[in-house]
């Protein structure tokens, strides 16, 4: 499991934090002191280990759940949503949206899967969408983020991701 401390534009010259925790305890502590001198923690771990998920909805602000445009995903999904409802019954406050991956809006089966999603999953959705891009990838397999590659959709789409997620946070 992994974890990322941010510091706002609002301080550019603050260095970004990358940490790692064996278990949710260790976690909750690593979080709890960052969070007195970071303005934004990004958590990111399977979101099967039972302990570290709960821990993980109970610090959070904001859940995204990302979610390939498969049927099989759109099934597995639907466990960690209903962990994200009983973690809301402690706080209510609790914000979580479904971040569409590999999605192709021109298919069939695409516009399908939304529909499935509505009706079943019955989850608040990001408008963003991240299209099915070899730019994720190729830009992970040369260590650099998306914003540095030269693929302009896929920056644009992690942009306009990124303000969505500031407007979520600050309202």
């Amino acid at each position: 499991m992994s974890w990322y401390a941010i510091r706002s534009a609002e301080r550019p010259s603050d260095t970004l934090t990358l940490a790692t925790a064996r278990d949710y305890r260790e976690m909750v502590a690593q979080v709890q002191g960052l969070s007195q001198v970071k303005d934004y923690i990004v958590l990111d771990a399977p979101p099967r280990i039972a302990e570290v998920t709960r821990a993980m909805l109970m610090l959070s602000d904001l859940i995204v759940v990302p979610l390939g445009a498969s049927a099989a995903e759109i099934w597995a999904t639907s466990d960690l949503l209903e962990t994200i409802e009983e973690a809301k019954q402690q706080r209510p406050q609790l914000n979580y949206r479904i971040l569409w991956n590999r999605y192709r809006s021109y298919t069939k089966s695409a516009k399908e899967l939304s529909q499935a999603v509505h009706s079943e999953l019955k989850a608040p959705e990001f408008k963003t969408r991240l299209g099915f891009r070899v730019a994720y990838s190729e830009a992970l397999a040369n260590g650099l983020a998306v914003d540095e590659w030269h693929d302009k959709s896929a920056k644009e789409e992690l942009t306009a991701f990124s303000r969505e997620v500031m407007r979520i946070l600050k309202d």
